[in-house]
């Protein structure tokens, strides 16, 4: 026969009611400094893809949700989602917008290839990833402002719409592009930039090197005569020997581009 001393009973009575009084504490602080989450953002977190890429500049597609109920960003802040997304989002949110203009798409501004641009003397045998050729020697071209032509940018799209071409370039799909601009982010030589759908004029060279060595180093890239600048009423200007379009202020019907030497500077 066994017997239970007076001191466990003490313990077990003891530890009882400590957890049932730490358990009551728990209850009451949890009524009291709950925070209630506001349903909507479940709502908008279920519309979104969920890729969580970051395209948006938020930690994830959850605190994107949470921002744009908060009104901290925008209902077309998803450039993944698109335009879909954002008319639905729009919906829970119980507002209209007009998302029309609002797409983006990449540009590759860039027109050297293999046949404009002389190469180094040697033969570079390393990785073929863009980073990588940044890093090491600048890549094949005596350009060090164009398009490397590892296709990193092609690697980077999670929708398949960019291919390298038959020159060697990225070239985007646009009935497959999102906007995400995960493909800009992932060139080292940013010669991707996310614009407007309806921007049309661009100019197809990043270079900033002087007239002389432009020539000297590709046949395709702006020499910096400023032609195209002088002729487009403040539309164009120059910086660093390269012409910077002003979108709001281009007329295109007014432009003369047929006089742009090396035609870099064209409509898409």
């Amino acid at each position: 026969m066994y017997f239970i001393s007076t001191e466990t009973v003490y313990s077990i009575l003891l530890m009882g009611g400590l957890g049932f009084l730490f358990s009551g504490a728990l209850g009451i602080a949890d009524k009291l400094l709950r925070v209630e989450s506001d349903p909507r953002v479940d709502k908008i977190y279920d519309i979104l893809p969920g890729a969580n890429c970051g395209a948006c500049g938020c930690a994830g597609c959850y605190d994107f949700a949470e921002k744009v109920v908060k009104q901290e960003a925008g209902v077309n802040g998803c450039p993944m989602g698109g335009e879909e997304t954002a008319a639905e989002i729009a919906c829970v949110l119980g507002i209209k917008i007009d998302t029309s203009n609002d797409r983006l798409l990449p540009r590759v501004l860039c027109s050297g290839t293999s046949n404009t641009c002389k190469i180094k003397n040697g033969s570079y045998t390393g990785s073929q990833s863009c980073a990588v050729q940044d890093i090491v020697g600048g890549g094949q071209s005596l350009c060090y402002y164009g398009c490397l032509g590892g296709g990193d940018c092609v690697k980077a799209c999670p929708f398949g719409a960019m291919i390298m071409n038959k020159n060697g370039l990225p070239e985007v799909i646009e009935d497959l592009c999102t906007g995400c601009g995960i493909c800009a982010k992932a060139c080292p030589r940013n010669i991707i930039e996310m614009h407007q759908a309806d921007r049309k004029l661009f100019v197809f060279c990043k270079s900033h090197d002087d007239p002389k060595k432009s020539r000297e180093v590709c046949s395709a890239s702006c020499i910096g005569c400023g032609i195209c600048a002088r002729k487009s009423n403040g539309a164009i200007t120059m910086e660093n020997y390269l012409p910077v379009v002003h979108h709001d202020k281009i007329k295109l019907d007014e432009l003369r581009l047929n006089q742009c030497p090396t035609k870099v500077i064209r409509i898409v």
